[in-house]
């Protein structure tokens, strides 16, 4: 089980009552009933991850304009890297290809799932 922190709990319930359009589609669209159980608003250490998939150690994050500052592409580079220290695969999809590619962000995703998952021989 991964550690994280305690006190992010009551922001992650938060954050899973107020969703954005983007999350919300992608929530109920195709994570909810993906045979393979994500989680949203998840707290993983130091940080709330927008879906994760504990079976492939996989954490889905949906980044908005804002997150094509620089100032943003800092943090969010610095949030993946220590995710990835945690031995996490972590993928960054833009809200705009949830408007406008949503089929092929559900096969990313779903790839992505499939990839690794350990495989049964």
């Amino acid at each position: 089980m991964l550690q994280y922190n305690k006190a992010n709990i009551p922001r992650a319930k938060e954050l899973r009552k107020n969703m954005t359009p983007w999350e919300r589609k992608l929530w109920y669209l195709f994570l909810r009933g993906y045979p393979v159980r994500f989680q949203r608003q998840k707290a993983l250490g130091e940080f709330i991850a927008d879906f994760y998939c504990a079976k492939a150690r996989l954490v889905v994050e949906l980044d908005g304009s804002q997150h094509y500052e620089e100032s943003f592409m800092l943090k969010d580079r610095i949030r993946t890297e220590k995710l990835e220290q945690l031995n996490l695969i972590v993928l960054r999809i833009s809200n705009m290809d949830i408007d406008k590619n949503f089929e092929g962000v559900c096969q990313y995703i779903d790839l992505a799932v499939k990839n690794s998952l350990p495989q049964s021989r």
